[in-house]
């Protein structure tokens, strides 16, 4: 590999382009989000690895979206536009999950969603469903020019997905944009793989972890065949229940790695997703995240509040094999833990040390669940299934206490670390089998509170969201409490809660804040369940039935069912002793759970 030295950005600009002597670009990237040239927003990721493969690669950042002039910017790229909505899918960015929009967006400038101070009369940054209308902008712009899909928007949106702020099912985005592929996943071995074949003159045909749109025709002269189809569009509008089918499947195959290819007819065309791409080995990862990120916003943006979230904030594990229903990070990331070398992680900390802005803290040392890094499966058997929390912990996972504590260690004997974090959410049943972890960062590693995500404490929900029961919980805080007896300690938690999710009734609430009466948690942070595309628990939402039982289930889906699952917690809070107000209650969305570790 070859790159740049530290400090230099991408090209956002004709003017950057020209002060490296570039006539041309290879590749433009384009993205609803800021550029932000940290290893936590994806564009940076790719862009740097594309830099790093001899590409000569370009930044098109928050576009207007009224013209194509700002697609034209760089001239006709040589290779492809690559498209992203960014590190949000863009109505998960733009409105709430009771579909209202949002006056913020911390991945603008300012957290500015508007091209202007006002709101009024102003044009989003982020447009809805910007892949969409990037991809037909840089077709307006230079027709030629292959476009590919990638980022978060364009995995969970791949096959009919429920857009929830439209309140009804869309096609594929692949079909929609009609685009040339769509890269699906955790994207840089297909990205590689797309600017290798363009650059040579070749055809995109089967390229792994990526779908591609097909006629008929198409589809018989490539011999493409699948022991498995999809309900197709039509299907599914004539019998709903075939969503919840539909996304049960594409589930099943993605937690397999399943070689074969994925079929949906729709709109007079096959989306036809082809097998996954292999996740990165640890020295790739290493690899990737050595790349030389200056771990700022480009000086054009200004403040980016995303970045002031996560610029102090290390990556040391990849993908999740929690999968719970509600999630989408086992489908984008992969259901397989990777997780980084102890030695690349403290070359970044170190490089993070050494800048002169450096507050001393690392805010956070994590991932998707940061206390999986290390683990792993020791089953003699190749797993298919890759859920290895649900029911219970997998007999066959492979948990490595002492090498997180080492790495807790290592980073903390860094120079210049005067405090060390783990912020990102973790595993309770986890914790409760790694006590000596668990001591560590309850005494040295918690910024203040410990966040924990039981989500909801009756089983009947549990079970709907793919998470353990109860039992969980009052384990470990039992052993945290036990801990805090030895210690002199008295430790704080913030439980991340879920209201409205399918399944659960008013009664289901108020027995939960009862139970987190009794279990002496306060209610700081929650949610409304947001139906994202590409979850189990929005097919459920959509349908109305039980994903294991296909049996109907309560669903609250309209503003008052919501709300009063909404105010029992607000309820609970304001009833806590000495609260006179809900000052301190915070509504998150998801948003906030899974901005970070998103790649194109």
């Amino acid at each position: 590999m070859v790159h740049e030295k530290t400090g230099h950005f991408l090209p956002t600009s004709g003017a950057e382009m020209a002060a490296r002597g570039w006539k041309h670009v290879d590749v433009v990237l384009v993205t609803g989000d800021a550029y932000v040239d940290h290893p936590s927003f994806g564009v940076a990721l790719i862009g740097r690895l594309l830099e790093a493969n001899g590409y000569r690669v370009a930044i098109l950042s928050q576009p207007r979206h009224h013209t194509s002039d700002d697609f034209r910017r760089f001239g006709r790229p040589r290779l492809f536009f690559g498209i992203t909505a960014g590190n949000l899918d863009s109505i998960v960015a733009n409105y709430s999950g009771n579909a209202k929009v949002r006056d913020r967006d911390d991945y603008s400038p300012g957290g500015n969603p508007y091209f202007g101070e006002q709101a009024e009369k102003k044009m989003r940054r982020r447009p809805d469903r910007a892949t969409i209308l990037y991809s037909n902008l840089a077709h307006a712009a230079y027709p030629q020019v292959p476009v590919i899909l990638g980022g978060i928007e364009a995995s969970l949106r791949r096959f009919v997905h429920y857009d929830y702020q439209q309140q009804r099912l869309r096609g594929s985005v692949l079909t929609d944009a009609k685009a040339d592929l769509l890269v699906y996943g955790m994207g840089e071995r297909a990205i590689l793989e797309t600017a290798a074949r363009l650059g040579k003159g070749r055809d995109l045909a089967g390229i792994a972890g990526t779908c591609e749109r097909l006629t008929e025709k198409e589809l018989e002269a490539r011999g493409i065949s699948a022991p498995l189809l999809l309900p197709s569009w039509a299907e599914i509008q004539a019998d709903p229940p075939l969503f919840l089918e539909a996304e049960l499947t594409v589930d099943r195959q993605a937690r397999a790695y399943a070689s074969e290819p994925l079929l949906q007819y729709q709109q007079a065309a096959w989306v036809v997703q082809h097998q996954p791409a292999a996740p990165l080995d640890t020295q790739e990862l290493d690899a990737l995240y050595n790349l030389p990120f200056t771990r700022k916003p480009h000086p054009s943006c200004g403040d980016v509040p995303a970045c002031r979230m996560i610029r102090d904030s290390i990556t040391i594990v990849r993908g999740c094999c929690g999968n719970c229903s509600f999630c989408a990070i086992s489908r984008h990331q992969g259901p397989k833990v990777i997780s980084r070398s102890r030695d690349s992680v403290v070359r970044e900390v170190q490089r993070l040390a050494g800048q002169k802005d450096f507050s001393g803290t690392i805010s956070d040392l994590g991932g998707p669940t940061a206390n999986l890094y290390a683990t792993g499966c020791k089953s003699p058997q190749p797993c298919k299934r890759h859920d290895c929390l649900y029911p219970k912990v997998c007999k066959f996972l492979r948990i490595d206490e002492q090498a997180m504590l080492a790495l807790l260690e290592a980073v903390s004997d860094c120079a210049g670390v005067k405090h060390l974090f783990v912020s990102s959410g973790l595993r309770m049943e986890l914790l409760t089998r790694t006590p000596q972890l668990l001591q560590k960062l309850l005494l040295h590693h918690t910024p203040g509170a410990m966040k924990i995500a039981p989500e909801h404490t009756e089983d009947n929900v549990l079970r709907r969201m793919h998470k353990p029961g109860s039992q969980v919980l009052e384990e470990f805080l039992s052993l945290c409490r036990e801990i805090g007896k030895k210690t002199g300690k008295n430790f704080l938690f913030t439980p991340y809660l879920i209201a409205s999710h399918p399944g659960c009734t008013l009664a289901d609430m108020e027995n939960m804040a009862s139970r987190l009466g009794v279990l002496g948690l306060e209610v700081r942070q929650f949610q409304d369940f947001t139906p994202t595309p590409g979850t189990i628990s929005t097919a459920m939402y959509v349908t109305g039935l039980d994903s294991e039982t296909r049996q109907p289930i309560p669903v609250a889906r309209n503003t008052g069912e919501r709300s009063r699952q909404r105010q029992v917690l607000e309820h609970h809070h304001t009833a806590a002793p000495g609260r006179a107000r809900p000052a301190g209650l915070k509504r998150v969305g998801r948003v906030k759970r899974t901005t970070r570790r998103q790649t194109f």
